[in-house]
Formats: structure tokens, sequence, C-alpha cells
């Protein structure tokens, strides 16, 4: 099973989620312990539902006047994937501005906002904002917010490295490449993930074009993935919390989806295969999807011309396109510090290949 960006970590009791929202001095605690991972056995979710979903980034102006205005500080890492941004406040942006962002992560696959308010503007406005890019997925494993399912929250501290627990050191790398609940019959598209207290080394997270990806392949190999559907599956990440006496708020769920899905709004193809969540390719034998799914992931995983690094820094906020990109977490910092982030998860559209 694959780790989202996030780790898990145990139950703790209602007074810890009912602390105070703004951020605190404690060198024993986390800063924003409003945000500390919060799990109820309870709580449970139904089935979740196909709606339909426009992609903001449709109705932007391609100039994108409202976001990147003279005061706008824009830095490309990559020709293909990431770009840092500074000098404008995602809180602030119009619903135009939001359009805008939309479109620009999608043409950009990856923005790193720094020096961002939005940590300090209260659950309900980052909701609202997020909300603008979809319905907001609500995790079925993961730690939340008592009172905010919306919020899939990351944790990692000295208290807790349950990231063994998810990728144990049997493994030689704890990486793990995937594209946030790609089972979901319409997963993620527009994400936002904000940093809260992070170490002062590592910690990043990797990310990869996946429309680069795709590009590399031979116009002959492409011809091959047309029409190929793949099973994306939610069973293990399931199964992982049970063991771990974990919660599972939504039964588990295998969806398929086009192996090449194209951006509604751009219109670039990107694999949409990965490690974490793909399990097989419809109508092959055993042994035929795994070796074509190997070799992808391989491609995938190998492809550091057309992946980058996200450092985080206080106010950093990431915002991707998770139809077009993967990503993986780092555990590369000591365990005993603490690294706290929140993901807000709009779902996009049903992937389609045409």
């Amino acid at each position: 099973m694959a780790p989202s960006v996030s780790d898990t970590v145990p139950s703790v009791t209602d007074a810890v989620a009912d602390l105070k929202l703004t951020a605190t001095k404690q060198d024993n605690g986390p800063s924003y312990p409003f945000y500390y991972p919060y799990y109820d056995p309870e709580e449970k979710f139904p089935p979740t539902q196909v709606y339909e979903h426009t992609d903001p980034g449709a109705k932007a102006d391609r100039a994108k006047p409202h976001l990147l205005t003279p005061e706008t500080n824009v830095s490309h890492i990559s020709p293909f994937i990431g770009t840092e941004i500074s000098g404008v406040q995602i809180s602030k942006l119009s619903e135009d501005g939001l359009n805008e962002l939309a479109l620009y992560a999608a043409e950009r696959k990856v923005l790193i906002f720094r020096n961002q308010d939005f940590k300090d503007i209260g659950p309900d406005r980052q909701i609202e904002i997020a909300k603008h890019f979809g319905r907001i997925q609500r995790h079925p494993t993961s730690g939340n917010v008592k009172g905010y399912p919306e919020f899939h929250v990351v944790y990692r501290g000295a208290e807790h490295d349950t990231l063994k627990e998810v990728i144990p050191d049997e493994r030689i790398n704890r990486t793990q490449w995937h594209s946030d609940v790609s089972y979901e019959k319409q997963p993620a598209g527009t994400t936002f993930f904000f940093i809260l207290d992070q170490p002062e080394v590592g910690g990043d997270t990797l990310f990869g074009s996946q429309v680069e990806a795709y590009n590399r392949l031979s116009p002959e190999f492409k011809k091959r993935l047309e029409g190929l559907r793949a099973v994306h599956s939610a069973f293990e990440q399931a199964e992982s919390s049970r063991r771990r006496g974990g919660v599972v708020r939504r039964e588990p769920i295998l969806t398929e989806h086009p192996l090449v899905r194209r951006h509604p709004v751009t219109g670039e193809k990107a694999l949409y295969v990965n490690p974490g969540f793909t399990r097989r390719i419809v109508g092959y034998k055993t042994e035929e999807s795994e070796y074509l799914l190997r070799f992808l992931f391989d491609h995938i995983a190998k492809g550091a011309d057309f992946q980058i690094r996200a450092r985080y820094k206080p106010g950093t906020v990431v915002v991707w396109d998770n139809r077009v990109t993967v990503h993986s977490a780092t555990g590369d910092f000591n365990p005993g510090d603490r690294r706290h982030a929140v993901r807000l998860t709009p779902q996009a559209e049903v992937p389609t290949d045409v």
C-alpha cells in the first residue's frame, strides 16, 4: 500500500483537537495544535457519489492578469514542471484569480507559493478557497481535524514515527510515487498543501510530470497504450490502516481509469498509473500486466530530468495538479524533528482519454 504525502498517526484525545488555532511558541508540541490529526473510530462516510465537475481553469484568462501581476515574482524550476511564486497571496485572489491559479497549476504542474498567510486565515476560509476547485475529498484513513473532515493532516514528530509502519526498514528507500486517491471515481485535481512545522533539513516532496513521462515514449509505444484501462485500488490502504488499529471511514473500492488521460483544459495527455494505487491492466493476463506496469513505474521513478524537489519554508503553500503529476514524500529527516502540514484535495472530473 502506498502512503500519500501524509504519514498517519495513532488516535489522540478530543482535548488535543480542541486546542487553540493560533500559532504557539512551545518547543514540545506543534505550532498549530488545532490541526493535530484527529481520529474518531465512529466517524463513517457513505460511498462517494459522482458529481458534475467543471474545471475553473477553463474560465481563466490565458494571460493571468489577476495572478501574475507586476508584483508577482516567478521562477521556473524545470522546463517541464515546477514554478516558485512570491509577491501574491492566494487568500486575496478574486474568483478570476483562482480560475487563473487552476490554469497555471495545470500548465506548470506544480506551483510553490512562498510567504503565504494561508495557514492563518482559519479553516472555514481555507475550505472555501479549496472548494472553488471542486468538491473536497474526505479521506477514509488519514488523520483529519475535529469537525473538519475535509482536512487531510500530515504529521510526524518525535512521539510518532509511523512512516516505518507504512514503509518498513526492509525497504532500501522510502520513496513511493503516487497520485493522490487515484482510486476515486473522480480523483484529485488542483490540490493544496500548506506547511505548519518543518524540519530544518529534509522532509521535501518529490514531484514528477506525467505529461513529460508520456511524451518521452516512442510514437509506436504510445499507440499500444491507447485504449488501455487500469484498476486502481483503495483496499491496500484500508487494510494497512486496519492492521495498525486505525480508522476506515469509508469502505474501499476498485476503479478503472484510462492508462493515458487527457487534461480537460490544456488538452495534454499524461500517463495515469502509479505504484501507490494502480494494480493491474484490464484485459491483460497477470504476467503481461505486471511486465507493462513495472516498465511504466520504473520509467516514472527514474525520470529525474522531469522531476523536481519541493522544499518547504515557513509560509509555503504548494498547489499541484494531481491529474498530470506523481509525487512522493521523503522520510530523510531526523525522526526527532516535527513535520506537520495539511492537504485539501478537491476532486476533479472522471478521467477520460478523449
